[in-house]
Order: C-alpha cells, then structure tokens, then sequence
C-alpha cells in the first residue's frame, strides 16, 4: 500500500518489480478522535451539532448546551476585567495614567501571549479539554485573589484625587498581591483561549467546511455575547457595587463556566496529543543548516518521505505527522529530505532525525513560515483595539456621562450615568444583530458569487476588516479633538456643559465592524491551515498571539511618542501622553499616528496576501488534489529527474500506468 502524499487518500495495488501498480483509490479515514477515557468516538455519541453547542441549519445560533456556554462565561468574566482595568488601576491602585495604559495592555497582552503555551500543552500533551479545565481552575484562582485585595482596604493605597495628586502609588507587597492575581488570571485565561475555539471546532468532520465557517461565526457570536453582558451588567456592578464585588461576579462567571465544560464531557470528540509539536520542527531547521551546502534535486521524488513504497524503497513518513503534499516555497528547508550517501542503506535511512526529516516535516514549518506574514500584519490592529480599551475610556470619563431621557415624557425626567467602560459594549450590541445577518444574508449571496462555502474567502475577510479600522481611528482623531475643545471652554465642575459621551461612539462602532471580519477571518484562516499540519490549538493560538503583540506595541508606541514629543521643541508642555490629564494631552495627534500606521499596513496586507495565495498550493478548505506525477509532466523534467538518481545511485525511473494514472517508480540500487 502507498500513500500519495498530499492527496487525502490511500492507493491499493500490487508490487511489480520493487514498485507499486495501482489499481484503485480509497478515501482515507478520518483522523481518530476520542472521548474523555481515550477511546474511539463513536460518531453518534460524540461530537457534532450537540457537542458544539450550536445548531446549523440556517436558523441561526442556539446556545443551549455545554460549549459556547463555556466561551460565553468565561469572556463574560476575562472582559469585565480587562475592558475596566484601567479604572481599577488609575483610582484605586493610584498609576499614573501613562503607566496604568500600559499595565493595562501589558496584561491584555501576557493574556494572548501565553495562548501560544495553552496551544502548545494541548497539542503536545495533554489535550484541549484537559488543558480548558486545568487552566479554568488557575484563572479561577486569580479572580478570588483580585476580589480578596479590592475587598481588603488594608491590601490597598489609601483613597485619594488622583487628579489633584499627592496620592500614594501602590508598591511592595501591595503592588506584589495585584500582579500575581492579575498574571494568574493572564495565564489561565491564555491557555484556555485558543482550545476553546480549537476544541469546538474538532466537534466536526474536515470535509464539513461550510459548517466549520458558519461554527467560526458563532464562535464569534458568543464572544459578543460575554462582551456585552461583561461591559454592561458587571461594569454597571463595579461602577455601583465597587470593584470587590465586580471581581467576586466574575469568578462566578467563571464558575459557572467551568460548571458548564464540565457537563458536555461524555458527548466530546477529543483529538489526542500529538507529543512535542516543537521538536520535529526544531529537526528541520538543524538538519536544513546541517546540509545547507547540499543541492535539492529537481524532482520532490528524492526527498525523503515523499512516498511510502512497499518495499526496498523510500521510508515512510511519521506515523504522527498527516502526509503532506510538497510544495515548491521556501525550498532550502528542502535540504533537510536530502538523504547521505552514508545514510542509505537496507532500503531505511540510518541518520539521525536531527539530520534527516521527512517531507511532512518540512511542510509542517512551510505552513507555519507561511502563515507569519500575515500573523504580523494584523499586529496594528491590535493596536487600534488597544487604544479603546485604554485611552477611549478614559476620554469617556471627561465628558458628560449623563444620559436624559426626559423627552420622553412631560411628566418625568430620568438621569442615567454611563459608565465610560460601558462604551465598549456599543460594537457588542450592534454585532448580535449583524452576525447572524452576515450569517444568513451575506454568505449565501456571496456564496453563489465566488462559488465558496464560506462566501468569500478568510484572506479577504481579514483585508476588509483592517481597511475598515483605520477609519476607526479618523473618527476617534476627529472627535478628541473636538472634546478637547469642549473641555477646555468650560468649568471642570460644569460637567453637563460638555459633549455626550455618545460623540465617540462611532470610533467603537466602525472597529466594532472591522473586528467581525478581521478576528473571524483570522482565526478560520490559521484553523484551516492547521488542518494540514495537525497543529489545531497552536495555530488558533497565533490569533490571540496577533492580539497580544498588538498590546506590546500599544505599550511600546505610548513610551516612544511620549519621549520623541517630550524633547520636541514644538509641543513644549510634556509628551503627547505624558499627563494624568486628557485636556493637557494630545490625544488626538496620537489617534491620527494610529490611522496612519493602519492604513500602512493595510497596503502591507495586501502585498503579503497576495503572495500568500500565489505560493500556497492549499485552498481554504483543503489540499489540492495534486498527484506526484504532475512534478514529472515533459521529458526535459523526466531527463532531470533521471540525472538527479543516477548522482544519488538510483536506477532510472520507470512509469506504470492503470487506471489512467501514472505513478512515478522509485527503486533503491541493489
């Protein structure tokens, strides 16, 4: 029996002379999953529409059982954290405004980060759900920690004006209790991330993408669903209640997360671990240098475990690795298939893996070099989403957070004080609406157009949504601009005179939108690429990798802006961000630093995918079916292919045909 490589499928025949005479093609086997006490799933019993949490028949999302609760909860507790740290930290741990961004983006950015961890312990060892629930566990314990010291006044600086200054920043064991908890919700939170959304995508067959898209968008739908709940009823909670309690809900919700992953255990279909993801890698990257002054033959037949052979000929690929088609970028990790002279023998190589790999090998890290020109150019849009969470609020609470619905009637007048993290919960509740309509709208039009299950293609989904965030940025330039003025034409303590806070609303809204295409695009297109090289968790990890450098940069551009505009002989009074006061800064400059920098990128973008899609031989929704003998299609190919084994003291190829399909034959020399 013989695979051929890349294919998906199984070819039966007899040996003929050392090689292989085909008679007939099988489809291969599904990749084996199992349940909880690893045994084989039952395809009734495990997996699919239940497993997953979400029925997809058209009719929308149903979150009703087990999974998307999961995601649900646990954003739902992650997001009232993160989304109004910054108040926590500015008043009640008394950091500079500068310093308290960045403690802000830092731990948002640790959160993503530690997701390549969670991604790589799932793979390697021990398997999405056991990872989801250890990891719970540890988040859980950071959300107790964080409710204990807001709780606890003597675990906390004493109340001040932080405006008015003279208040003690916290430090010592008070500043060493806050980020030990904040960091054990950074890691739980992290490794729990991308198994989720891997872990609810293995619920369903490879051949299933149209269901695998429409699974990504609830996905998303979900995450809306925690945001909004986590940005209205918990911040309204820590708002009035005080952020002991807020932090005491959201270990609740975690709670009640973990509760709900716990309950859909019999019915989960469980991709075991693979071992180290990290060590075939780092093979190839040794062998490839090893053998870097080695000429790569002509035709990908001389690699090593480019085909499995019955007998006497090349050796077979990793059982643990799926076969792989050979493709013709980055070829000097080529070199790492290129067997010795004194390393061929009996038929089976003798070398070292540090100095011989196999095909799948290669093609593994090909996908993962492939893939990072367009991890890095997502990067700036983590940064927009940054800015949001960090400086929009805090723009927010200098204006006039007071929402009068006196019009409504003569006879009544109702004050609502918005609170300023609450904002961030405007794209949530327009997006509830939108997904499903992008869903049951959109697709099937688009559909019918491109000839694509998914409508258009992730590549494509990701460009829209980053050309559509620069304009977030104009809008939150133009806006700053002009509450800066309101501000400083009236009295501080004439609040009701300034602008709505509703005036940055739209900055929110249009990255809201952005954030639908570019998040969903970008993790069904690293999902679908992971299907390939059996890295599921690790590459889904490479999305909240995205999210976290972008906070890194966010951290990095505050500190570089603050230091280039504070030596400026231009702007004399401080950096653009160097005040605790918003009517001070330039905030506005900063925003148009950002919309520039976007759009930058978005051309960027453009080139990168563009080269993706010329180099990939992988379509969205799997690989082509191209067979080895296209490698071999004119004699002047078949004349290179013949030197190359005479050089290696291989006997010349020979072709067999049946069934209309031609196989090349490679036979060792006696």
């Amino acid at each position: 029996m013989m695979d051929r490589v890349g294919t998906g499928k199984k070819l039966e025949g007899e040996t003929v002379s050392g090689c292989v005479l085909v008679l007939e093609e099988k489809e291969e086997e599904e990749e084996i999953s199992v349940d909880w006490r690893g045994r084989p799933c039952k395809p009734n019993s495990h997996g699919g529409m239940t497993a997953a949490a979400f029925v997809l028949d058209g009719e929308g999302c149903s979150f009703i059982v087990y999974f998307f609760r999961t995601q649900a909860f646990e954003m739902m507790a992650i997001a009232a954290v993160g989304n109004n740290l910054i108040t926590y930290v500015f008043n009640d741990m008394h950091f500079p405004l500068s310093k308290s961004a960045n403690v802000v983006t830092n731990f948002i950015g640790t959160v993503f980060l530690l997701s390549l961890l969670g991604g790589f312990l799932s793979d390697s060892y021990l398997g999405s759900f056991w990872t989801m629930l250890i990891f719970g566990f540890v988040e859980l314990t950071g959300f107790i920690l964080l409710s204990v010291q807001a709780h606890l006044p003597q675990l906390r600086p004493p109340q001040c004006n932080m405006v008015g200054g003279g208040c003690v920043e916290a430090k010592g064991y008070k500043a060493s209790i806050f980020y030990v908890s904040l960091y054990l919700v950074a890691l739980g939170s992290g490794c729990l991330k991308p198994n989720i959304i891997s872990h609810g995508a293995d619920q369903f067959q490879k051949k299933d993408s149209k269901k695998l898209s429409s699974y990504f968008n609830c996905a998303y739908f979900a995450f809306c669903m925690g945001e909004l709940v986590a940005l209205t009823l918990l911040v309204w909670v820590q708002t009035h209640s005080g952020m002991d309690v807020g932090f005491g809900v959201s270990a609740a919700a975690m709670t009640m997360g973990l509760i709900s992953l716990i309950s859909g255990t019999l019915v989960y279909r469980n991709k075991p671990p693979r071992g180290s993801i990290f060590t075939p890698i780092a093979q190839v990257f040794v062998a490839a240098i090893t053998k870097r002054k080695q000429i790569c033959p002509s035709s990908p037949e001389m690699l090593h475990g480019s085909q499995n052979i019955d007998r006497g000929c090349v050796s077979d690929t990793s059982p643990k690795l799926i076969n792989l088609l050979h493709t013709k970028k980055f070829r000097f990790l080529d070199k790492a298939c290129i067997k010795s002279e004194d390393g061929r023998g009996g038929g089976r190589s003798d070398e070292s893996p540090w100095r011989l790999c196999t095909v799948s090998q290669v093609e593994q890290v090909k996908i993962i070099m492939s893939v990072i020109p367009i991890f890095g150019c997502t990067i700036i849009f983590n940064t927009i989403l940054a800015q949001l969470q960090t400086f929009s609020v805090q723009q927010g609470s200098t204006m006039n957070t007071q929402l009068s619905l006196s019009w409504l009637t003569n006879k009544f007048q109702i004050q609502i004080q918005i609170p300023p993290a609450s904002l961030q919960s405007i794209p949530y509740i327009m997006l509830i609406f939108v997904v499903p309509l992008y869903e049951t709208a959109f697709v099937p039009i688009a559909r019918k157009i491109t000839r694509r299950d998914s409508g258009i293609s992730p590549l494509q989904r990701v460009g829209v949504g980053l050309f559509i965030a620069t304009f977030s940025m104009v809008s939150a330039a133009i806006i700053e601009n002009k509450r800066r003025k309101s501000a400083l034409n009236y009295s501080s303590n004439n609040k009701t005179n300034l602008i709505s806070i509703f005036w940055i609303a739209p900055q929110f809204l249009i990255f809201g939108l952005s954030e639908m295409f570019t998040a969903v695009g970008l993790i069904e297109f690293f999902y679908k690429q992971s299907l390939e090289g059996g890295m599921q968790s690790f590459l889904t990890a490479m999305t909240y990798c995205s999210y976290s450098f972008g906070f890194y940069l966010s951290s990095l551009l505050v500190s570089l802006v603050n230091k280039i505009t504070s030596s400026s002989t231009s702007y004399g009074h401080g950096g653009w961000l160097s005040h605790n006061d918003l009517n001070q800064d330039r905030l506005d400059l900063f925003y148009w630093l950002l919309a520039l920098l976007s759009l930058i990128n978005f051309f960027n973008y453009l080139f990168w995918s563009a080269w993706f899609s010329h180099n990939n031989t992988f379509s969205s929704s799997g690989p082509s079916p191209t067979t080895h003998h296209d490698a071999i299609s004119s004699p002047q190919e078949e004349e290179e292919q013949k030197q190359d084994l005479e050089n290696h003291s291989f006997n010349s190829s020979k072709h067999i045909e049946a069934n209309n399909t031609t196989i090349p034959c490679l036979k060792l020399s006696p």
